[in-house]
């Protein structure tokens, strides 16, 4: 049994938001400018974005909505009907409520009667995860087809207000994300049988280093790192608010290890003979930041590992970086815009820095 991903689409709220605009549109914190602004989109390399909030902090579409248009789209492509699909497999980092399961919305949105539920919940890796699910449900013949969505919105986070909420001064481990994330929903369509020419899943491959290395990126934590509470801890959420911890935050002296981790588990898929660098035609990795590009080019060099440059694909500069939406959504702007050919293989890589989760995806280019 081999399992294809057959179909893709996605959705991206509003009109893309240039560097210029970020500012209006989420705020400036207690009525400044930052100063961090420039210097992290220069590191980041990202031109634009898009927010499913305007610039008077109204919510324009839900995350299950996005996530739900990002399916359509999917579906719209495809062979599948609705009424046909076997399963529904979603990932995000934070849905709109805290309970129920973010997969029940979704499926509430797309109007899917009787089928099987799986949510993935983390930060970038998710996504990957929840297609594990879908295609080793498909892979075993438990199911003939899955959809798989994943969707962010994380602008809800970044309004001037929550930063004020947290007191006087911003931490930059707490403003530094406010420049990096933004908003969007990706899904791909899974099917036991090839249509025309489409992409066929060799295999997935997750590694996680929870075990070895503290939290990086979190919600939930204090701005001190001498407080052990979690938000929920707080006698009110007003206070957990003024201490912080619902302030989404990146500890950036860990950041390094993203690349040394990414790099170190590809070269285990390489000892393993799941890779062979020399047959790789794409390249499609999820880096946060045009920052890691030069870092992981010049370790896979060092480590006699390197793919030519021009084999890498990615959107980030012009999409955002939509967290674990962001390899939906690449993967199905290649799969529409990109010259491939039957035979080709693609190494798609998530590295995720929450705990350092990373996920790899080998796939080879089919037809019917």
């Amino acid at each position: 049994m081999s399992v294809y991903i057959t179909s893709s689409g996605h959705f991206l709220p509003g009109e893309p938001v240039d560097n210029e605009r970020i500012e209006v549109v989420l705020g400036q914190v207690h009525g400044k400018r930052s100063r961090l602004k420039r210097r992290i989109l220069q590191s980041n390399g990202i031109l634009q974005r898009h927010y499913a909030i305007d610039a008077e902090h109204n919510t324009l579409y839900s995350n299950s909505e996005m996530a739900a248009r990002a399916g359509r789209a999917c579906l719209e492509q495809g062979y599948i009907s609705p009424s046909r699909l076997d399963m529904l497999s979603v990932a995000t980092s934070q849905g709109d409520l805290v309970l129920p399961g973010f997969g029940s919305m979704v499926q509430a949105e797309l109007g899917l009667a009787d089928i099987e539920l799986h949510s993935a919940h983390g930060i970038c890796s998710s996504s990957m995860m929840a297609l594990k699910a879908a295609y080793t449900a498909c892979l075993v013949g438990e199911h003939r087809n899955a959809l798989v969505v994943a969707s962010e919105l994380a602008s809800r986070l970044f309004k001037a207000s929550r930063y004020e909420a947290a007191g006087e001064s911003v931490d930059f481990n707490a403003e530094f994300l406010r420049w990096m994330l933004s908003d969007g929903a990706g899904a791909l369509l899974l099917e036991t049988r090839p249509r025309d020419v489409c992409f066929r899943i060799d295999w997935i491959r997750g590694i996680s280093h929870a075990d070895a290395y503290p939290v990086c990126m979190s919600v939930g934590n204090p701005s001190d790192p001498r407080d052990n509470r979690t938000w929920q801890d707080f006698p009110t959420y007003a206070e957990a608010e003024a201490a912080g911890a619902l302030l989404i935050r990146q500890d950036v002296r860990l950041l390094d290890n993203i690349v040394k981790l990414g790099v170190d588990g590809l070269l285990r898929l390489m000892d393993e003979k799941r890779v062979d660098v020399r047959q790789i035609d794409h390249v499609l990795c999820h880096y946060s930041s045009h920052y890691f590009r030069g870092r992981i080019f010049d370790m896979l060099t060092q480590a006699g590992a390197a793919i030519p440059e021009e084999k890498w694909y990615t959107n980030l500069y012009s999409r955002g970086n939509t967290g674990c939406a962001s390899m939906f959504i690449m993967l199905d702007e290649f799969r529409r815009t990109r010259d491939y050919q039957v035979g080709d293989t693609l190494l798609c890589m998530v590295p995720e820095s929450g705990r350092f989760n990373n996920v790899y995806m080998h796939l080879t280019v089919v037809e019917e």
